[in-house]
């Protein structure tokens, strides 16, 4: 914080409270409803504002000096009452601001109501962003932290050998995807944040979720983990199956054999001291005919949630926008995606890298699909 000149933060994202204390409490809900945030000084206390009725939570963390209760901030967390809500909220926060640091100045904030927001400038706050702060904070993993995310790998690639070794003609995508999801939770796996599961014609366009599609004999099946998998902790890799007993097409094997040499080739580019722009000038040149269903960056940071960096493709005469480099204890997902609209399929793949002193260590340890592969 004080590299940033900050004094003071006021975060409502569940990550970043979470990130900062090791307090959680209903994750998801609080993704959607602002019910709980956390007031964090560069020199003072770190004050926890958690839901009504769960302030017991947290009360024995050492990270926390005092936890009160939050203000409703949203019309279903205030009872519809959000002016007066986000009024006491503000007034609150610039007594404590009053009293540890001296009159309300600059404070950062990530992902506040509107209203919230602008009751903090009519107390005096001068508003500044905290994802910036945030992202910097968390972008180098602590040791501890990757041994949590080396266990949400693990874990995660149980959960779909085991999703795997089940998979068959017959079944719907949601049933396959639900084998992965009952697996991971019954590894102690938290939340899996999307829904890409795809098969047949629905792997072409990328992005489209898992449904009731019946699943063909000789169908690509593509998944993507997005699994929060070990003390929120996340796990990122994709792999594509052929399933049933039929032969893989040519056209199958070739663009499976066209996504595994990218992701071979991005991945070769990527270790400490190189910088963001060298790795995307010199990525993998997608032909033609797959650039416009390509995947939409190169790859992306992990932690508890996909992080920064977020790596564009290079654009031609264009200024490259990240001036960075990769670091040792960064963790980062390089991505791959090769469509065909001509066959209406597409190959997904993706591994998740530890960068090392030395190099890179991919932390997922799973198979890529042999009968596929040229």
């Amino acid at each position: 914080m004080t590299t940033f000149n900050v004094p003071v933060m006021l975060v409502r994202d569940p990550f970043n409270v979470l990130y900062i204390t090791g307090a959680t409490n209903m994750t998801i809900f609080n993704l959607c409803v602002p019910a709980r945030y956390l007031l964090v000084f560069a020199e003072g206390p770190i004050i926890l504002f958690d839901y009504v009725g769960g302030e017991h939570l947290a009360k024995d963390l050492p990270t926390i000096d005092e936890v009160r209760v939050a203000h409703g901030l949203s019309h279903v967390a205030s009872n519809g009452f959000v002016a007066d809500g986000c009024a006491s909220m503000a007034g609150e926060i610039a007594a404590l601001v009053r009293e540890h640091v001296g009159e309300p100045d600059r404070l950062a904030i990530d992902s506040l109501p509107f209203p919230a927001v602008d009751a903090l400038r009519a107390a005096g706050f001068a508003i500044t962003d905290a994802d910036v702060v945030m992202s910097r904070i968390r972008r180098v993993k602590l040791p501890l932290e990757i041994a949590y995310m080396r266990e949400a790998s693990r874990r995660t690639v149980d959960a779909v050998r085991a999703m795997e070794a089940t998979l068959r003609p017959g079944m719907t995508e949601i049933d396959l995807w639900s084998r992965f999801v009952g697996g991971l939770l019954a590894g102690h796996g938290e939340l899996v944040s999307t829904r890409l599961l795809e098969s047949g014609p629905n792997t072409f366009p990328y992005f489209q979720e898992c449904g009731t599609r019946v699943i063909q004999d000789g169908d690509l099946v593509c998944i993507d983990t997005d699994a929060v998998a070990f003390e929120s902790y996340s796990a990122d890799f994709s792999r594509t199956f052929l399933a049933g007993d039929r032969p893989a097409t040519p056209q199958q094997r070739t663009l499976y054999g066209r996504a595994y040499e990218q992701l071979r080739h991005n991945v070769s580019l990527i270790g400490p001291g190189v910088t963001f722009e060298d790795v995307a000038r010199n990525a993998w040149p997608v032909p033609e005919e797959h650039r416009d269903s390509r995947y939409y960056c190169v790859g992306h940071g992990l932690g508890m949630i996909g992080e920064y960096p977020n790596l564009p493709f290079h654009t031609l005469g264009v200024p490259y926008p990240l001036d960075d480099a990769f670091e040792p204890g960064m963790v980062f997902c390089v991505e791959s995606y090769i469509g065909s609209p001509t066959s209406g399929q597409g190959v997904k793949l993706e591994d998740q890298l530890l960068i090392t002193d030395t190099g890179i260590e991919i932390m997922n340890d799973y198979p890529f699909e042999r009968r596929l592969l040229p």
